[in-house]
């Protein structure tokens, strides 16, 4: 198991362990994942309900979606809108906080 360097109280809230390993945090129409990902994550192929944007804080991740393939590092900003095909991968340990809006 990764260690995580988000603050003890976030590695409290509810684990979450579906495609990577995160902390939980459920808002009125939003999720907010804190997720830690060690190196050589790849996350297959996939679409979700949500419109998802995260901002990455440690490492980089480099997401695929409408056929181009973007590095998001530390401090940047990604979104995923609902229904889009992407996939991700991370070649060193990364962490992101990601939030899960309902469509």
């Amino acid at each position: 198991m990764t260690t995580s360097s988000f603050p003890e109280r976030i590695q409290r809230l509810e684990p979450y362990s579906e495609r990577f390993a995160a902390f939980k945090l459920a808002a009125s129409g939003c999720d907010v994942l804190f997720a830690t990902y060690p190196a050589g994550t790849k996350i297959e192929e996939h679409t979700h309900p949500t419109d998802n944007w995260g901002v990455i804080t440690r490492g980089a991740m480099f997401i695929t979606m409408n056929g181009q393939t973007l590095r998001f590092g530390p401090g940047d900003w990604y979104h995923v809108s609902a229904g889009t095909e992407h996939s991700a991968h991370c070649d060193s340990l990364t962490e992101e906080i990601e939030f899960w809006f309902a469509a």
